[in-house]
């Protein structure tokens, strides 16, 4: 499973990385709503969370699954326009509220609904402002998420342009409060490496670019698609000629670990990608991590692990505490060192297997790092 990125055609000027402060309001607010996803991050969110006033933290509330259980699209409505700056951020907050404003309703009802996994990205689907039975649909699935969610959802297609209102307003006080100084503190930073990457880009070709951007990126040998390496699957296109050609990469100083792929249909796509900051380990490939996983899911592989975790052991020694065949386990093992897990060295005549414990105990953190990227 991945993300694909269409961009065949694409003239170089038109992949650009750059800051977006709503981008980057979007991504402090899931790490205030979720600081469990970033424990980098613990102290900036308590100490943000603790100085809220009590009417800003329970409108927040409101609106958590925004940003809480998805990233909507309503914090990217550069890549949603059809006008403006060729589809790329604004600088300023305000500026980019402008831009959301801009966003015709359909659009904008389709990104605020995404918690409802009855969104956008289903293309060809009806708008639920103008078919009942997705707007039904829409509803159903907003009540399974609680009655919060169904309050806003009829909320939002009885009334769009109120909702939008609300939820600008709600954006301009989490700025007021705390947002503006936050944005003033890590603008440097992430407009420092938006420029790092664009030399690179240009200097050294989209490869490596992509590459000093996160290993779960890469583009194909003939430099026509971009894939981002995720749990989840998707495609889309830089060269829409609808609504224009154009790919933003968006810096992230609250990002990791997340790495945000916007492929909706009709929208221009953008990665929204994680800053680093010191050594931020390597994310494991989706391919390996689901290898690994399987083959530690057979009760006969974790036996072997349980002995060659302790001490190296051949593989006939193997076969005589397990009471197995050595054809056997040496299949078993087999399977275990295709997936990294086991490593072999010889001694005179003898093979000898040990389990690879570095690589085991960074197995949950992959884990963790994969179903959030």
């Amino acid at each position: 499973m991945s993300v694909h990125i269409d961009i065949a055609g694409l003239p170089p000027e038109r992949i650009v990385f750059e800051p977006s402060p709503l981008a980057e309001l979007g991504m402090a607010l899931h790490a205030l709503a979720e600081p469990g996803h970033h424990p980098g991050l613990h102290g900036w969110a308590t100490a943000t969370a603790a100085a809220l006033k009590p009417d800003l933290a329970d409108r927040l509330c409101e609106a958590d699954f925004l940003w809480r259980t998805t990233f909507s699209d309503v914090f990217m409505p550069f890549a949603g326009v059809r006008t403006g700056r060729l589809g790329r951020p604004a600088p300023t907050l305000a500026e980019e509220l402008d831009q959301l404003d801009r966003l015709d309703d359909e659009r904008f009802v389709d990104a605020a609904l995404e918690f409802t996994c009855n969104h956008s990205y289903d293309a060809g689907r009806p708008s639920p402002l103008t078919d009942p039975a997705r707007a039904a649909e829409s509803l159903d699935l907003a009540t399974t998420r609680g009655p919060r969610q169904a309050d806003f959802t009829r909320r939002l297609l009885a009334n769009p342009a109120a909702v939008r209102s609300w939820i600008r307003r709600l954006l301009e006080d989490c700025d007021e409060a705390f947002f503006a100084d936050t944005w003033r503190r890590v603008h440097g930073q992430l407009a420092a490496d938006a420029r790092q990457k664009t030399d690179l880009l240009r200097r050294r070709g989209l490869p490596e670019a992509l590459t000093a951007v996160s290993p779960a990126l890469s583009v194909d040998e003939d430099g026509r698609r971009i894939t981002l390496d995720k749990l989840a699957h998707g495609t889309t296109t830089a060269v829409d000629p609808g609504i224009g050609p154009g790919l933003v990469f968006v810096p992230s100083h609250f990002g990791w670990p997340h790495l945000l792929a916007l492929h909706a249909p009709g929208w221009r796509p953008v990665v929204q990608y994680p800053v680093a900051t010191g050594a931020l380990p390597a994310p494991a490939p989706v391919e390996v991590l689901e290898r690994r996983l399987d083959a530690l899911a057979h009760p006969v592989r974790l036996r072997l692990c349980r002995n060659i975790a302790r001490s190296p052991y051949t593989t006939g020694e193997l076969a005589h505490a397990l009471g197995l065949s050595a054809p056997e386990v040496s299949r078993h093992l087999t399977v275990l060192k295709k997936a990294g897990l086991v490593h072999t060295r010889r001694r005179g005549r003898y093979v000898l297997h040990q389990l690879d414990v570095t690589v085991v105990a960074r197995l949950g953190s992959d884990f963790l790092e994969g179903i959030l990227r």
